[in-house]
């Protein structure tokens, strides 16, 4: 949606000025600014609660949430917003690493909830959710790859740093699109609590991963995977 050329209505083209008029159109419709995209995975929960608000962060998860917040800050960037999953474990973590970043306005949406985005590819024997999970998940998860990776809108005059608060079959399954990996080799990528994923969109719609599920702020006694 945001491809110069898909931007211009060419029937609208003035017959006049021709291909002049169009590449003026065009200029105006390009993207000037480069998008950060942190993606960072919630911190350790309690895996024994059986509803989503029993599934709160432990004692250690609150740590590591608060040892990337700490990271976020020290990179010195203006950060203009957190977007984050509206379940249990990214709201706490979210708001634990908001508090490092003051004046940074947060969003709930339910778009980055956890789910089954693809049948993975090869198929693993400790995971086998049921497969209309993966029509109900994957459709809601493209969206959200969809709605939140894409290039900067034309109006954009700088370049912005935004923060998604998620999770690992979320942060995995955009990864693969945005680089245009075969998505269903999400699963092969493992990522810790807390970690921290830096994607770069440049104007021109090419994006660059900078770091994968980097947690070396982080003490090793400290990191989990759960």
């Amino acid at each position: 949606r945001r491809e110069p050329l898909a931007l211009i209505n060419l029937k609208k083209k003035n017959e006049e000025t021709g291909e002049e008029e169009l590449a003026s159109r065009l200029d105006h419709c390009k993207a000037k600014a480069t998008r950060h995209i942190f993606l960072i995975r919630h911190s350790q929960y309690n895996l024994d609660g059986q509803a989503d608000k029993d599934r709160t962060l432990t004692p250690l998860g609150r740590e590591q949430a608060e040892l990337t917040g700490h990271r976020l800050a020290s990179l010195g960037l203006k950060f203009d917003q957190i977007i984050h999953s509206s379940m249990t474990r990214a709201t706490e973590t979210t708001e634990i690493i908001s508090k490092h970043l003051p004046g940074v306005r947060k969003i709930s949406t339910d778009l980055l909830r956890e789910g089954a985005p693809i049948e993975p590819d090869p198929p693993v024997s400790h995971w086998k959710p049921e497969a209309v999970q993966y029509y109900e998940d994957g459709a809601r998860i493209e969206a959200a790859f969809r709605n939140f990776i894409h290039r900067a809108d034309a109006k954009q005059e700088e370049d912005s740093y935004e923060i998604f608060v998620c999770h690992a079959n979320v942060i995995r399954y955009i990864v693969c699109r945005a680089l245009q990996f075969p998505p269903e080799g999400w699963l092969r990528m493992s990522l810790n609590n807390g970690s921290i994923t830096h994607l770069v969109i440049r104007p021109n719609g090419r994006v660059a991963l900078r770091t994968l599920g980097d947690t070396g702020f982080m003490p090793p006694e400290k990191i989990t995977r759960t």
